[in-house]
């Protein structure tokens, strides 16, 4: 760091009026399209944007071409199996809290899935029922078809018995949902996901889980509990419960208690021992088929009036057409559904896309929803999202791609139509079990209110009135209260901070960007709306992805620690090209590159051996100008901090400069700063930083420029550098030496 007391600084120029300072200094205006140009640029087709769209709309294509049946194909059958035993236990489960027939559960876990196969982006996440989905579901099938009193008027429901009146509406509305999920794909809507802040998403799906818990009791307790919807139907369901619950049923209780007893136990060892375990242990499986053993020796359904699934048709139902009137009962409930199934499916996505390295487009994961639900819904399926256990099933046993997907609905079909009987003397109470102990993690992220209401208190008051709106007044009418104060605290925060202002020095003459060096200024507020936007506008500035160039780095680090392993690379001599990061404790592909068994240190702007490329860093240093940015939620400091993490490890000095005293205290308090993140990144004013980087990158001479290691080609010894020997390489290993990782991620 500078020191204040010797380092200084003084500035001497003209003295400027706005005329005069755009008589010597032009201005440079931006040519703007004209929307005719827009226009004639949409419509015009040529070969190449054929061909982009329809790899665009069928991400199959992509993915198939660099698929590596050696590498690849027995992960995603052991995955696919995996995920499709999973599958078929929630599909039962999560089709009680939509108050249908347990089989239509299996429908999810399988129409939706072949429908995504070719259409989703994400080759990670688990297509099927998922419990908030079903539950809303729930509520709009008991209003229509109550438990007690007559259906709702209509015409569709004539000659129908109950069950077939509630799959009606259920089909329907999932119908109606993939109508709508279509539809905003279509017209480029995806964006409106980032007005679901993490927040407001939290606390929507803990009051969530509450309902679910709660619906669940009737299962666990044994006990027969007509169905509420509206305003306080949680309220009444409880008092149902407890009137009843001298009646409860000690042998579904006992299941419960043992089911989820066993089940939190083992998945515990699961998360403790995961490192250790080529597979978690499915001890949701293991369970049912124990509970079905037992219940079928001891005949629990007619000697201890147990409710268990009963008779599962081995045949598919043929398809249905929706109700237009149904439509029009339900789109109210519809529109939010179709928003929360792909809220929680794409902010799933995007959590695997980013640990593996690919892209995934919102859009297109709206359309691939959208169709599958239509899909589905004319199966007579339940609504399909992702289910968060299940797809890190499908993702932490080795699934690859939707390859694994297609298996497990495979899986799914078998039971259907071969191995389904076998369920039938199954206790509805463990499959209430299954779904409480499923809700372990919603229900934990109640924690975070303490913690909330210390750092962030406008953030604080959104999750809590979301949480309480939703348990309260209905899940539909809860998340609407959710955007009405998300919006309430970010015109609050605006209001609060307009006259706020902190400036020392106004550089006015800001005319180049020096070598090495990239300014970008913050022109707003950084909240939850935008601060995705904010990540992909810095990306598009510095003209590079951080975290891609550090995975490939430490894929680089990895190969050539493999060929001087296997002899295929010798080290002569050794000469360090540039300091390295103490990382011998850190090996994930997103964390700093580890060299720790590397004899030498690797210079990234030279050639590498082994046709290995990475792309180049054309920075040293990144000013962030927060001179106009007022405040910072909790869900933008997260994402600030992870951009200037992955900066910070590809040997990018980041800076901040201009920042309001406020935000550097809001950021002490939440904990901001660790040991790559330090306080001495904030500086006054851009010059100060601009003089502290001058000091710590002093411009290079051309010596300098031109000493830099060139890998000439020896027939003799292989590689070798124009100055002095540093790598050696066979010359059949040399043409064999190509990652194939490489070629795909160039794929």
């Amino acid at each position: 760091m500078l020191r204040p007391s010797t380092q200084r600084y003084s500035v001497t120029r003209p003295l400027y009026s706005e005329d005069t300072f755009e008589d010597e200094h032009a201005k440079v205006y931006r040519k703007h399209k004209r929307l005719l140009d827009h226009f004639i640029q949409y419509f015009t087709c040529t070969s190449e944007r054929a061909k982009n769209a329809a790899v665009s709309l069928l991400p199959i294509i992509g993915w198939m071409k660099i698929y590596s049946i050696k590498d690849w194909l027995l992960n995603d059958i052991v995955s696919g199996v995996s995920t499709g035993l999973v599958a078929v236990l929630q599909g039962l489960a999560f089709s009680l809290l939509a108050s249908i027939s347990t089989w239509y559960g299996l429908y999810a876990a399988f129409f939706p899935v072949i429908m995504y196969f070719f259409l989703g982006t994400s080759r990670h996440i688990s297509v099927g029922s998922f419990p908030i989905l079903s539950l809303m579901v729930g509520a709009v099938v008991t209003r229509l078809v109550p438990d007690e009193g007559p259906p709702a008027n209509i015409t569709a429901f004539e000659g129908l018995t109950k069950d077939e009146q509630r799959i009606l509406v259920s089909a329907s509305l999932t119908f109606l949902v993939g109508l709508f999920q279509l539809g905003m794909g279509l017209l480029q809507v995806g964006f409106i996901v980032m007005y679901l802040s993490d927040t407001l998403i939290s606390g929507f799906t803990t009051a969530a889980a509450v309902h679910i818990l709660v619906s669940q009791l009737k299962f666990v307790l044994g006990l027969t509990v007509p169905g509420f919807s509206g305003p306080l139907s949680i309220i009444y369901t409880l008092e149902s419960v407890f009137t009843q619950i001298t009646s409860t049923n000690i042998h579904d209780l006992v299941t419960s208690i043992v089911v989820m007893v066993m089940v939190l136990g083992v998945k515990e060892i699961n998360d403790r021992f995961k490192s250790k375990l080529p597979v978690p242990i499915p001890i949701e499986v293991i369970m049912t088929v124990i509970a079905c053993g037992v219940s079928y020796a001891f005949n629990f359904s007619e000697n201890h009036g147990v409710d268990v699934v009963g008779k599962i048709p081995n045949t598919f139902e043929s398809p249905i057409a929706p109700s237009l009137q149904l439509f029009q009962m339900t789109a109210v409930e519809a529109f939010p559904i179709a928003i929360v199934g792909f809220a929680v499916a794409f902010a799933v996505a995007k959590v695997y896309s980013v640990k593996h390295d690919y892209i995934i487009d919102g859009n297109q994961e709206l359309i691939a929803f959208g169709a599958s639900n239509i899909f589905g819904g004319a199966f007579k399926s339940l609504a399909a999202s992702t289910a968060l256990s299940r797809s890190a099933v499908q993702e932490s046993t080795g699934g690859k791609t939707q390859i694994a997907g297609l298996l497990s609905a495979i899986i799914v079909l078998v039971v259907i139509l071969g191995i389904g009987f076998l369920l039938e003397p199954l206790p509805k109470s463990l499959l209430g079990a299954v779904v409480i102990v499923n809700l372990k993690g919603m229900l934990m992220q109640v924690v975070t209110v303490p913690y909330l209401w210390k750092k962030d208190r406008p953030d604080c008051i959104v999750w809590v009135g979301t949480c309480l709106a939703a348990i309260f007044l209905g899940l539909d009418l809860g998340l609407a209260v959710g955007l009405g104060l998300e919006l309430l605290t970010v015109v609050f925060r605006t209001q609060k901070f307009a006259l706020a202002s902190f400036s020392v020095f106004l550089n006015l003459l800001q005319i180049y960007e020096p070598e090495g060096v990239k300014i970008f200024r913050i022109p707003s507020p950084i909240f939850f709306a935008n601060i995705d936007f904010f990540r992909d506008k810095l990306k598009d500035a510095v003209g590079f992805n951080p975290l891609r160039i550090l995975r490939k780095r430490n894929k680089a680090v990895k190969k050539i620690k493999k060929m001087i392993k296997k002899g295929e690379l010798t080290l002569t001599s050794v000469r360090l090209e540039v300091l390295k990061h103490d990382t011998n404790k850190l090996k994930d592909l997103d964390k700093p590159t580890d060299y720790s068994d590397l004899p030498i240190q690797v210079n990234w702007d030279t050639e590498l051996p082994a046709n290995i490329r990475v792309p180049p860093v054309n920075i040293h240093s990144l000013i962030l100008d927060f001179s106009v940015v007022s405040f910072l939620d909790i869900s933008a400091l997260k994402g600030l901090k992870a951009a200037l993490k992955e900066f910070i490890r590809v040997s990018v000095d980041v800076y901040i400069v201009g920042c309001d005293p406020y935000i550097i205290e809001k950021l002490r308090n939440c904990k901001f700063f660790d040991d790559e993140i330090k306080t001495s990144i904030f500086f006054l004013t851009i010059h100060d930083a601009m003089l502290f980087i001058h000091e710590s990158h002093p411009p290079k001479t051309v010596s300098e420029k031109v000493n830099v290691t060139v890998w000439s080609l020896n027939t003799k010894t292989g590689l070798r550098p124009d100055n002095s020997q540093t790598w050696q390489e066979n010359k059949s290993d040399r043409e064999n030496s190509c990652d194939r990782e490489n070629k795909t991620e160039q794929s």
